[in-house]
């Protein structure tokens, strides 16, 4: 059963075939030394583990073991075919990563069709081999991988529903289904089938005679079990899901049942043995585990999420690194001297490797708020570098098979001769030793987490060696549930907090200095609080969330039950402020004469003609993207600030259409917290079209054009006066029927903002100082009031026209709280439209005009003019400090 080393033979198929198993361990490498830069990083781990590793390796191996079991090898020139469906898996992977990245839900679509369709061929070429097969006793192996292969298409479709957004209900459900059919099923019956056979092998001992029997008896009752899972959770029965689950842990118990007898008749020796076997039994308590929490907590995504290290590194890691070390001596041949060297190389240190990892793996697997987040950062640090070590091992014996292929000696004596055994008592105490070291490092960055009280009589509040674990829930509506909790004075207080809002994200500060960072919909993170020596405020520090009254009171009650305050005084820490206070504004030293910084890019007042759009049913359909995101955006010379935008500008792009049109919006939320958008254009019952929308998630918004007018549109997630202020805002102009042609047609919309100082550096380096400060906004005194997103741009660039022309000024005003009475000096409206209506009808007689135009926010109108003398005329809120705070601009007039 050697491989041959001629071209084109097994050992040249399989070092081919497994280059991108060798890939994929350096992209995973790379995205755990960088995961704090990449976004969704959780997934992305997940996912590069599940398909780039194991599910290439499913390929390889499943393939390698028909082979070898079925007698029935395929020929060399089919193996073009298969490495074609290797491809397929990893093109498909690719775009799966970039889709989910990039929120394009097409290539999501196109990666899970090639996904499933490369492992539903794969499924396919085995099944025709099975059945060309002479019978064999070890076929069963081979129906198991069958199995598996036609399951996964069906998870591939699960998962692109999920990636699809749906409602939190769904979400948890579809994640279950998804995972029970991906992960138990295609991964679980494969490692099933391979087991069987590969696990006595590995032990160097016989197959137990009732394997085969038991494989074939077990096959269908996982099968059964891993059906009705999935369907029950798609119909939302965690009842019968929770039953399901029972059964493929029968069916799973039986398996492992056969794997414990051959141990007991040669128990595990090696890095590859022992590695196989933790893998296994962390598969078997994870599968209990989810029956308990199925069962009891119904479809909960937030505590089925806790299963994932246990899933994928007490489990899938480890059983495919077991595997391959075996496997990969043998299939890269050399002859049985090449290969055992190769063996005692790929082996080193196992014993200690596997006790290191498994314990990191259990320190995860514990209860939230068991383990100070210290401790799991240094053991997740420990337990992924001794699990890369496998690298320069399979690299250190794949060299030992080149050189022995090259010169294989004419005589082997020693190849009957045992692998030289390690110390494995010696390298165990090691691994225990070195994760001990690791859980004190971890808790000496933080002792107070670890309910250690060094910090002598700072606060003259012993510690009382209990703790405290509460449960506080962020929910819709900006509020915590519960909004206080009780706490014995000197307990280590411990809050988990699980963000039920499924649209928005959440965090929680507290005044001491500790902080949860963002949660987003579903999640549930653990904070670590420290000894409580008094009571302390906290609140959601997302923008506006805490002015909403988002707040949690932490109270601290004596041994009499009365509440104690924080002390304060020299040594105890003040934490984190609160909202930025009134008086310390950004903009107040900023020169409104000036010119816009380098690379203020000055947006053109000129309202674009009405565009084509798309003919549907009779009507015209105008199709707009919506991208939000968040960045730093100058709005006055000198003053730079984070903005919240649509489509990258403060002022999102300008919608312009006629009575009877029809706008398709598609809303992609690519920020770091909860937006929405309202369009007062159309009229549309809000519940699903201006719900806000999570992080990565999507909607579209249709509506008519039924009346003409400047209409706006702004984010209406709460607090929505912070949205707008920050940039979340644009307009739509509906044409009246006829109106006239005229020789210059512009748009200035208005809006104020109120700027408090960032605590934090800007994220591009470009040195933002300036964020909005929602505590100013009640007080109606804005920071800076600018047309068209930018306080200075039409005084160094102003409009320009000529004598006689006539001239449209649309005029809309965004807010959130400031109205606007528009004039030009120097000059008189013949014609006023405000709020769908003429104040003054054009062509009429010459002797009435008008001298402004006021607005209210949210309302919108224009007027019309000529100019009859050249010059230069100033355009001007005459709410005169409201133009002095930059609500002005200039038309140059020539002849």
């Amino acid at each position: 059963m050697h491989a041959s080393a001629r071209p084109g033979g097994r050992s040249s198929w399989h070092r081919r075939a497994g280059r991108p198993v060798r890939l994929w361990m350096a992209v995973l490498l790379l995205v755990v030394l960088l995961h704090r830069w990449i976004p969704e990083t959780r997934w992305l781990l997940v996912h590069v583990v599940t398909l780039g590793l194991v599910t290439n390796s499913v390929l390889v191996w499943s393939q390698h073991f028909t082979d070898s079991l079925l007698k029935n090898r395929v020929p060399d020139d089919a193996r073009a075919r298969q490495l074609i469906r290797i491809g397929l898996l990893n093109a498909g992977t690719v775009l799966l990563v970039l889709g989910l990245l990039t929120d394009w839900y097409g290539l999501v679509l196109v990666a899970s069709t090639a996904v499933g369709t490369a492992v539903a061929w794969h499924g396919a070429a085995l099944l025709r081999q099975l059945r060309t097969a002479l019978p064999s006793r070890f076929a069963v192996a081979v129906r198991y991988y069958v199995t598996a292969a036609f399951l996964l298409p069906v998870g591939a479709l699960l998962g692109a529903l999920l990636a699809a957004g749906p409602a939190a209900a769904w979400h948890a459900r579809l994640l279950l289904a998804h995972e029970t059919v991906n992960v138990l099923g295609f991964v679980g019956l494969t490692v099933a089938g391979t087991v069987l056979t590969l696990w006595p092998t590995i032990l160097r001992t016989r197959l137990p005679e009732r394997s085969t029997r038991v494989g074939s008896a077990a096959l269908p009752v996982l099968t059964g079990g891993l059906l009705l899972t999935g369907t029950a959770a798609l119909a939302g029965s965690s009842e019968l899901a929770a039953a399901g689950l029972v059964l493929y842990a029968v069916g799973l118990g039986a398996v492992v049942a056969v794997m414990a007898q051959a141990a007991v008749r040669s128990r595990p020796a090696d890095y590859a043995g022992w590695s196989v076997a933790a893998g296994v039994l962390w598969w078997a308590a994870t599968v209990v585990a989810a029956v308990l929490v199925v069962a009891l907590r119904g479809f909960d995504a937030a505590a089925l999420g806790l299963l994932t290290v246990p899933f994928v590194a007490g489990f899938l890691v480890q059983v495919l690194l077991g595997a391959m070390t075996y496997l990969l001596p043998v299939t890269m041949g050399g002859g049985p001297v090449t290969v055992r060297a190769a063996h005692r190389a790929i082996n080193r240190a196992g014993t200690f490797r596997v006790v290191v990892v498994n314990l990191c793996v259990l320190l995860f697997a514990l209860p939230p708020g068991a383990v100070p987040s210290w401790v799991r950062v240094v053991v997740s640090l420990l337990g992924a570098t001794v699990l890369f070590a496998f690298v320069p091992l399979m690299v250190s014996a794949a060299r030992i098979s080149v050189a022995g292929r090259r010169a294989r000696p004419p005589r082997e004596p020693e190849a009957v001769a045992p692998v030289a055994q390690a110390r494995p008592v010696r390298e165990a105490v090691a691994g225990v030793l070195v994760v001990t070291l690791g859980v004190a490092a971890g808790i000496a960055v933080n002792p107070a987490a670890a309910g250690l009280d060094l910090r002598g009589d700072a606060s003259g509040v012993p510690a009382t060696g209990g703790r405290t674990t509460v449960q506080v829930r962020a929910l819709e509506g900006m509020r915590f549930e519960p909004s206080t909790v009780e706490v014995p004075l000197g307990d280590e207080l411990v809050i988990e907090l699980t963000n039920e809002d499924p649209t928005n994200v959440h965090d929680l500060v507290l005044a001491s200095g500790t902080s949860s960072g963002r949660v987003a919909p579903g999640q549930t993170v653990t904070v670590e609080a420290g000894v409580v020596d008094g009571s302390v405020e906290g609140w959601c520090s997302i923008v506006g969330h805490r002015t909403m009254g988002m707040t949690l009171d932490v109270v601290a009650v004596g041994a009499d039950g009365a509440p104690r305050d924080a002390p304060t005084g020299p040594g105890v820490e003040q934490g984190v402020p609160g909202p930025v206070p009134a008086g310390t504004d950004p903009a107040a030293g900023a020169d409104l004469a000036a010119a816009p910084g380098e690379g203020a890019e000055v947006r053109s007042p000129v309202l674009e003609p009405v565009g084509e759009g798309v003919p549907e049913d009779g009507r015209r359909v105008h199709r707009v993207d919506l991208d939000v995101s968040e960045g730093e955006h100058e709005i006055a010379p000198g003053v730079r600030m984070r903005a919240w935008t649509y489509n990258g500008r403060y002022m999102g792009p300008t919608l312009h259409g006629e009575v009877g049109d029809v706008f398709e919006i598609t809303l992609r939320n690519g920020g770091t917290m909860g937006h929405s958008v309202d369009f007062h254009a159309g009229t549309v019952a809000p519940d699903e079209n201006m719900r806000t929308v999570a992080p990565g998630q999507s909607l579209v918004y249709r509506f008519e054009a039924v009346r003409s007018g400047t209409w706006l549109y702004h984010c209406s997630t709460a607090p929505m006066s912070t949205h707008v202020a920050a940039g979340m805002f644009g307009a739509v102009v509906i044409d009246p029927p006829g109106l006239p042609e005229v020789d210059h047609d512009w748009l200035l919309v208005q809006n104020e903002t109120y700027l408090g100082p960032s605590r934090e550096p800007a994220g591009d380096g470009t040195g933002a100082d300036a964020v909005v400060d929602p505590a100013r906004i009640p007080g109606g005194v804005p920071s800076l009031t600018v047309f068209n997103g930018h306080a200075t741009q039409y005084l160094h660039e102003p409009l320009t026209a000529r004598t006689g022309e006539r001239v449209r000024i649309r005029v809309l005003v965004a807010g959130p709280s400031t109205g606007l009475s528009f004039h030009v000096v120097g000059a008189q409206f013949d014609t006023v439209h405000k709020e769908g209506a003429y104040l003054l009808e054009p062509g009429g007689t010459r002797s009435g005009g008008a001298q402004s135009l006021d607005l209210a926010p949210a309302q919108g109108g224009f007027v019309e003019l000529e100019f009859t003398e050249p010059g230069t005329y100033p355009f001007v809120n005459h709410s005169l400090v409201e133009a002095e705070r930059g609500a002005r601009g200039l038309i140059e007039v020539t002849r």
